[in-house]
């Protein structure tokens, strides 16, 4: 006889069949149990998924912004600051029985929902004709501040009581009633018990008075409206209604009830609180999300921006406004200042004016002309123009005939920069502008070669900054994991040494000698336009390009504003104390036109005011042949061949002097308008 032995099942067998009885086993339920337990299965799914029980408890969420500078300080905070935790066994009685009091009696007797509270609230609901009451428990808000919104209508109410007797499953009563301290709002955005008693009354909750805890607790219903710094009586009334009810409750006595004074405001600053706003992160918040919060990374370098701040604070400009943006190789922003005063609804004029760039413009004039087969040594003709009767001049008197491109970027004369343009043609000098970055809308018209588009100063630095780095475009940027790489290079011979040569003479020999600083050679051109409505000095020394603006809102004229002038000055004395480093560049000092000495001084140590108008010929020693002509004050200060009006001479005695009369006719009527700020609209650039 054979044995036989028991077959083993599969296991897919065995649990096939376990769950066909599990089937039948449910199907042998009644149907409304059935639907009953399904209801709760998506009860409980959803509960997970609205308030994960491994969140219950924690920590306060992040709230608002912190913007961080490039070594990590914090440069500002935006928004409503992050709770400080709370454990509510440790504060005093008073504290935690005034919010008990106010808001939930019975907290440890409910589990999450209080059925008396609700009908009272109802009843109280019905008499006003309205929402009076709104019933619910410490559980019920905690929830809603942590996992809801704040909408008032049935859908999130009933949210909020399913939700509530779910936290009640998870944490215990000290962890909800801590958890809900933590994220309560006290108005002037304050988040927290330990802010708001730091803010109103500069103490710890620990420290709260009978009298300050009943106000903060009164506070919770209308946090805007019942704020002490916004209705301080209506703020003390609501206290008197706190107390009534810790008397009511049996937690104070009526005598300590009357005892208790109305206290007084004594505002108080977080010691971690850092500055609330900075241009650069006004700038910064418009590519956000408003419902973004956590840390920002920039590229904002501390003391850099602190040099550009003081420096702007220490020029007096009597009334013009000033911007100054300091940007790296690769396009990372070091330092912003959009205007002399920082407020919330401040005019960024770093990144949002467009105003004329004036003879700045030139770069792309020149960088066109030398892609098209030109050099630094090529000769145009400074003379007289006629162009449908446009007869542009330059900013010194009369005209020098054939010149150097080199002289002419140099003086930064109009007449080579329109002839540039139209040899090479409108377009190209468009397509130049283009291919550095900008943006802005250029008319393409004759007086275009002079900077009568209008730019930002983002614009321009950018532009500027290809020719430190060899590569275009470069996009300013502040937050650190946004940058972008420049896709093209420069060619070193056709387009990059040439105009390292253009900018190193115009810094050095011509308009911007008052931006030259110890230790960097210096390449840079100056703007300005018509009657010193916009003057303005962008240029680069170390790895570190800079542009500067001044001008008014109102776009007024202000005689003596010259882009040599203030601009080149502020540029200085912001650079001279600003971390630079060598540049490796396709050239060096010893292969640039012939440089002027370096003033004489080192840059102010206290740094001084700075005076709007010329910069004194003294700082500036030079052997020029006597009998040139004097310059009256125009857009460019320093020009080979002319005199200042208090009769110091200027450079370059090898340039014979002038043999044309000044004609000085305006500008051609169909130059566009500036969009300098809040008001006003520039003219056409002085030719």
């Amino acid at each position: 006889m054979q044995d036989t032995v028991p077959r083993r099942q599969p296991f897919a067998a065995t649990a096939g069949t376990a769950a066909g009885k599990g089937w039948t086993l449910v199907r042998g339920w009644p149907w409304w149990f059935q639907v009953l337990m399904a209801g709760l299965v998506v009860l409980v799914a959803w509960q997970t998924w609205a308030a994960p029980p491994w969140k219950l408890g924690g920590p306060p969420p992040p709230q608002g912004i912190d913007f961080l500078a490039r070594d990590g300080t914090l440069i500002a905070h935006r928004g409503p600051k992050t709770a400080k935790p709370i454990d509510a066994a440790a504060l005093p009685d008073h504290v935690r029985e005034a919010f008990l009091a106010i808001e939930d009696r019975r907290f440890y007797e409910h589990s999450g929902i209080d059925p008396k509270g609700l009908l009272r609230a109802l009843f109280a609901n019905v008499q006003a004709g309205g929402v009076a009451e709104g019933g619910s428990t410490i559980t019920q808000q905690y929830v809603k501040n942590a996992f809801l919104t704040q909408d008032r209508t049935l859908v999130r109410k009933g949210k909020e009581m399913l939700l509530a007797d779910w936290a009640e499953l998870w944490m215990s009563k000290n962890e909800i009633l801590s958890r809900y301290l933590e994220l309560c709002y006290f108005g002037e955005g304050q988040y927290g018990l330990t802010a708001a008693a730091r803010f109103y009354f500069d103490r710890t909750p620990a420290e709260l008075t009978l009298g300050q805890a009943a106000l903060l607790a009164g506070m919770v219903k209308a946090p805007s409206r019942l704020s002490p710094t916004v209705d301080y009586d209506a703020s003390v009334e609501r206290m008197r209604v706190v107390l009534s009810a810790m008397t009511y409750a049996g937690f104070i006595t009526e005598d300590e009830a009357e005892a208790v004074r109305n206290p007084r405001v004594t505002r108080g600053e977080d010691e971690d609180e850092g500055p609330t706003g900075t241009w650069f992160v006004d700038w910064l918040m418009q590519d956000l999300g408003k419902d973004y919060h956590g840390t920002v990374q920039t590229t904002l370098e501390p003391e850099a921006q602190a040099r550009a701040e003081r420096v702007v604070r220490n020029a007096r400009l009597n009334g013009a406004e000033v911007a100054l943006l300091a940007i790296r190789p690769d396009g990372s922003i070091a330092a912003m200042v959009g205007g002399r005063k920082w407020t919330p609804e401040a005019f960024n004029r770093a990144t949002t004016a467009r105003r004329q760039p004036g003879s700045t413009f030139k770069l792309f004039d020149y960088l066109a002309a030398m892609r098209s087969g030109m050099t630094p040594t090529t000769m145009v003709g400074d003379s007289p123009i006629d162009i449908d009767g446009w007869k542009p001049t330059n900013a010194y008197r009369g005209f020098y005939g054939p010149m150097p491109l080199s002289r002419a970027f140099a003086i930064s004369s109009n007449t080579v920069a329109i002839r540039l343009a139209q040899m090479v043609g409108p377009d190209k000098v468009i397509e130049a502008a283009r291919d550095l970055g900008v943006e802005s809308e250029i008319p393409e018209s004759p007086s275009m070669a002079l900077g009568t588009a209008t730019l930002t100063l983002k614009e321009l630095v950018g532009a500027y900054a290809a020719f430190a780095g060899g590569r275009y475009p470069v996009r300013p940027f502040g937050i650190a994991d946004r940058g972008t790489t420049a896709r093209w290079r420069l060619d070193r011979d056709r387009e990059w040494v040439p105009m390292l040569q253009l900018l190193y003479g115009a810094a050095n020999r011509g308009t911007g000698r008052a931006a030259l600083i110890e230790g960097h050679p210096v390449f840079g051109k100056t703007g300005t336009s018509q009657e010193g409505r916009d003057a303005l000095f962008v240029g680069f020394a170390g790895n570190m390009i800079t542009a500067v603006w001044v001008g008014r809102d109102d776009n007024a004229p202000i005689p003596g504003n010259s882009g040599g002038g203030n601009p080149a000055q502020i540029w200085r004395q912001f650079m001279s104390g600003v971390d630079l480093a060598p540049l490796e560049l396709p050239i060096k000092a010893a292969a640039m036109q012939r440089p002027v000495a370096a003033r004489p001084t080192e840059p102010s140590s206290d740094m001084s005011e700075i005076e709007i108008g010329n910069i004194p010929m003294e700082d500036f020693p030079m052997d020029l042949p006597e009998g040139i002509p004097d310059l009256p004050p125009g857009d460019e200060i320093l020009l080979p061949g002319t005199r200042f009006p208090d009769g110091a001479p200027a450079t370059d005695p090898d340039l014979p002097p002038p043999g044309q009369p000044d004609a000085r006719p305006a500008g051609p009527p169909s130059a566009p308008q500036s969009q300098p700020g809040p008001a006003g609209a520039a003219q056409p650039q002085s030719p």
